[in-house]
């Protein structure tokens, strides 16, 4: 079977606390182990990815985007709630 990208990897958001001021790897393609951030997983595959490299502004919780469809990655923007099945 043909693997689809980006893999979901739930239907909702990873609830996180991030550091100000720390670069952090988002995994936008869906294949790391360590979701929601990279682990380079698509350097393996055929995705086309790239991590996605972020620094947050301030300390504090963050939602990140865990079905990979949000348009503000790699924040959550509520993406998940329109993917069917």
């Amino acid at each position: 079977m043909e693997q689809k990208f980006p893999k979901i990897c739930g239907k909702a958001p990873a609830k996180v606390e991030l550091e100000a001021g720390v670069d952090y790897c988002f995994c936008p393609c869906g294949l790391s182990a360590n979701q929601p951030f990279c682990d380079g997983a698509h350097k393996k595959s055929d995705s086309g990815y790239r991590s996605l490299h972020f620094t947050p502004e301030k300390s504090g919780t963050y939602f990140l985007c865990m079905c990979k469809h949000t348009k503000n990655p790699p924040y959550c923007d509520g993406s998940h709630s329109t993917i069917r099945d």
